[in-house]
């Protein structure tokens, strides 16, 4: 491969793109003992990038799993995004939120298929009292995203892969509804929500508006493994393997 083809568009993207003019920031006060570095904004820029990559893929797996599941849901989907597609070759990113039916899909695959099971461990700044129980400061809480997605006090039938509840409420990604957290909350909230779910909604749409999915060697769609296989990120024990067939 010729690299050199890449070096007058990199050249150009340099000269036309300010991102960083300094070598490093610090406050004028110096309270803060933190130096801004070039470093930290690259290793920032990784942090987004790797966050959103795994992430996203291991989800895409999970939600094409469901529709495959649920071929209700799916002709569905398909049938909001060809609206929305008006007969062009595929779909751009300013389709998407046009897409209201794509979002729940994607929002309830991420209820039941978490991408980290567990959130970044959090510690308590001060003593509180909490459900009867005494928590003291310092003291380190793991969140289980995953049982707080699957909560029967929170969710209707949470066993069940219905994206129309997610028509029926404004829930975000932004981690204010602690009944839904797939990214986290707060400070410590996954820095690549943007990238991935942008990621994951183009990605799915263009699959379902050229393809119908299958299953291959006769396997019933009732029969799909879904079984988990745990780690940082939440992946399936068995890979998915399907057939697809163009639509247009």
């Amino acid at each position: 491969m010729n690299y050199n083809i890449y070096q007058e568009p990199m050249t150009q993207l340099r000269a036309a793109t300010p991102l960083i003019h300094f070598n490093k920031f610090s406050p004028k006060d110096g309270t803060t003992g933190f130096t801004f570095e070039r470093d930290t904004v690259k290793a920032i820029i990784l942090d987004v990038f790797l966050a959103g990559m795994d992430t996203a893929s291991k989800s895409l797996e999970w939600v094409t799993s469901e529709l495959i599941r649920h071929p209700r849901v799916l002709e569905k989907l398909q049938h909001e995004v060809k609206e929305i597609a008006q007969g062009r070759s595929m779909i751009v990113e300013e389709d998407l939120e046009k897409m209201q039916y794509l979002k729940a899909v994607i929002k309830e695959s991420l209820r039941l298929h978490m991408p980290a099971t567990l959130l970044a461990p959090r510690i308590s700044t001060q003593d509180v009292k909490l459900m009867g129980y005494d928590i003291p400061a310092g003291t380190q809480v793991i969140i289980n995203a995953w049982a707080i997605g699957r909560d029967p006090m929170s969710w209707e039938e949470p066993e069940e892969f219905r994206p129309e509840r997610f028509l029926e409420n404004s829930i975000s990604y932004k981690g204010l509804h602690f009944e839904w957290l797939p990214f986290g909350a707060g400070r410590r909230a996954c820095p690549g929500i943007q990238f991935g779910v942008a990621i994951m909604e183009l990605a799915l749409a263009n699959i379902v508006y050229k393809f119908d999915l299958g299953l291959p060697n006769g396997v019933k769609q009732e029969d799909l493994d879904m079984s988990e296989k745990y780690g940082i990120v939440l992946h399936k024990k068995s890979p998915l393997v399907v057939t697809t067939s163009p639509r247009f």
